[in-house]
């Protein structure tokens, strides 16, 4: 419960720093016009503490803007680019569309979003890195700003780890150790690891650039498959642990990412893998008394991960462009990326935001090793891919399930992930 009220109290501090920049921002008068305008913002924020938080900065920038006002619109991660679709061809979409660069990919090569590089500031530009600019430009212009951004880490029991002598140090955990230390914490009834992979693609994809995995060489629709060795070698890896070494519970492959969270609070599990973001619900919701820590991050031939940023798009027909990316600039400001990076457990995309994380919570609460784990994020070569979303859904995530699942080789995965790609690319 103290680290729960500790996290609390720093993501207060956090939001009401947002307030008082709300205040002082010399850019948030309206847009160019006198005209009041209304825009619509839909949030795809759920955590109770992030969509606080946005809430927040939305309430901020509407009590300093009476003439540009923001309307916040609840949205669904698990609906959005269904949702965008249809209403980027009914000319009905929000002024401030919430999404990730993933799914927008395709959206700026159909020409549905409009390009912010006019309107951003100079000093919002400057503060994100080029690496994650290009995860949501094309041709040199900006059609989304990063806000936000995932790493896959390894959250560890501590108590089960000091009994089995792992001590979790250094600046990464090579993936022969994570499957060495899940062996040693296999026994009486219980597992080393328990891995949510309900919905693998994401995190076979991301986790893949520790060995330098492509998936695909191109752009657009002229995108072809790569799958070899490195592409495959992190569900070899997994399927070992599964299958070969027993040290992952072959239940916990079925389930959903947080499905996971019960068993390893009751020491199920020594181990769980799992979006940075997971930390905030151990926060909230784990037992009294329990201990666990994030451990370094996995490497194999490096710590890349693919830098994969939540996003704010304005669309190309909208009728205020201008005053959506003032918004947009305003939302970017240090104080708000960190309330809502706090708020999500996320890692913000701007040094100065994840250092103000780093000074409100110490470290503490896992941010010292989740904060490390984004300092090799860079763009993936899915991320470029118009018709990944469907790949993603008709042919991956089936595919990786199936060999989860212990019902199809290695081989056999290989060709249903190039093949595939073939039947949804035309």
């Amino acid at each position: 419960m103290k680290k729960v009220m500790t996290a609390l109290f720093a993501a207060g501090a956090l939001v009401a720093l947002a307030a008082c920049g709300g205040n002082s921002n010399d850019n948030s008068s309206s847009g160019g016009s006198n005209e009041k305008v209304t825009l619509k913002f839909q949030s795809l924020a759920f955590q109770k503490t992030t969509v606080a938080a946005t809430k927040k900065i939305v309430d901020d920038w509407n009590a300093a803007n009476p003439n540009i006002q923001v309307e916040y619109v609840q949205g669904s991660w698990d609906s959005v680019h269904d949702q965008l679709v249809t209403q980027f061809q009914g000319g009905t979409a929000p002024d401030i569309i919430h999404d990730e660069s993933a799914d927008i990919t395709g959206f700026i090569n159909q020409g549905y979003l409009a390009d912010l590089s006019p309107y951003l500031s100079q000093q919002t530009k400057d503060a994100v890195s080029q690496g994650v600019w290009d995860t949501v430009s094309k041709d040199g212009k900006i059609y989304g700003a990063p806000t936000l951004l995932q790493s896959y880490v390894v959250f560890g029991n501590t108590a089960m780890l000091k009994a089995a002598g792992i001590t979790a140090t250094g600046d990464s955990l090579s993936w022969d150790d994570l499957a060495a230390d899940a062996k040693k914490l296999t026994k009486g009834g219980k597992y080393g690891l328990g891995w949510g992979l309900k919905s693998p693609t994401a995190t076979m994809l991301n986790l893949g650039l520790n060995f330098d995995a492509k998936y695909f060489d191109g752009s657009g629709q002229d995108a072809k498959a790569v799958v070899g060795d490195a592409e495959l070698e992190v569900p070899k890896r997994i399927h070992a642990m599964a299958y070969d070494d027993k040290s992952i519970d072959p239940t916990s492959l079925t389930q959903g990412g947080t499905d996971v969270l019960p068993g390893f609070y009751a020491g199920k599990y020594g181990m769980i893998v799992a979006g940075n973001y997971v930390a905030q619900q151990i926060l909230s919701e784990a037992p009294k008394g329990f201990q666990w820590e994030v451990l370094p991050p996995l490497k194999g031939t490096s710590t890349k991960q693919a830098a994969n940023p939540q996003t704010l798009s304005v669309p190309a027909e909208g009728k205020h462009v201008e005053q959506s990316a003032k918004f947009i600039d305003y939302f970017m400001k240090a104080e708000n990326l960190a309330a809502v990076g706090q708020g999500d457990q996320l890692i913000p995309s701007t040094q100065a935001a994840r250092d103000a994380i780093q000074k409100a919570t110490g470290g503490k609460n896992g941010w010292e090793q989740t904060l490390a784990s984004g300092t090799e994020l860079t763009k993936a070569p899915f991320q470029s891919v118009d018709n990944y979303p469907k790949w993603k859904d008709q042919i991956a995530t089936p595919a990786f399930q199936e060999f989860l699942a212990n019902k199809t080789d290695l081989q056999a995965l290989g060709k249903k992930l190039s093949d595939g790609w073939g039947q949804v690319n035309n």
